[in-house]
């Protein structure tokens, strides 16, 4: 999955919620005080707390950060809002599930990911996930394939795993386990790779 328009923060919606405080705001403030957002998110060691984010980024707007306003902007709403699967993603899916492949998904994510794959329509496709943030670990360590194989009763020999990172497909060939690398805007020929998830119907 992929933020829409491209980033992660603010969410998609910010603009939206926004304006609805704030009409007079323009494109072209929005636009340089989420750029000033930016700097401020890359100078930070840690996940940010998003209410100091948005008062940061709401001060150079000139607006106000009332707790209304702030409370809106984090406010529940489906992950379809903010959250958008790749175009391949659900048709590779359906039909791996549709052959008989069982899944499932290594992630280093916070432990509400099953929900935000529920809210995009694709957990039905996976039996079990392993997280960092509920493991205590993060790729590559072995903690987090074994998991996800062994929660599906499979040796590693009998798995494929799939992830953008060349290193961290190279550590689960290194642990006995088949592995692409899924390079959707670059090729990467140290490891074997596919240009497309739909590849993947090929190795099935």
């Amino acid at each position: 999955m992929r933020p829409k328009g491209g980033r992660w923060n603010p969410r998609a919606d910010f603009e939206q919620t926004l304006l609805a405080h704030e009409p007079s705001l323009t494109p072209e403030q929005l636009e340089q005080a989420i750029a000033r957002g930016d700097d401020y998110l890359a100078a930070l060691s840690a996940t940010p707390d998003y209410h100091d984010y948005h008062r940061f980024v709401l001060r150079h707007l000139g607006v106000d950060a009332t707790s209304r306003l702030l409370a809106d902007l984090r406010r529940e709403v489906p992950p379809a809002v903010y959250l958008e699967v790749f175009p391949d993603v659900e048709q590779t899916l359906q039909e791996l599930s549709r052959r008989g492949v069982r899944m499932a998904v290594v992630s280093d994510a916070w432990p509400e990911l099953p929900e935000l794959h529920a809210g995009l329509g694709i957990r039905r496709y996976f039996e079990a996930y392993a997280i960092s943030a509920v493991l205590g670990c993060t790729k590559p360590d072995p903690r987090m394939y074994h998991h996800a194989s062994s929660a599906l009763g499979l040796a590693p020999e009998q798995c494929l795993f799939v992830d953008d990172s060349p290193e961290l497909v190279a550590a689960a060939m290194g642990l006995g386990y088949a592995g692409r690398v899924l390079c959707r805007d670059s090729i990467t020929a140290d490891v074997p790779f596919v240009g497309s998830l739909t590849e993947i119907l090929d190795l099935f």
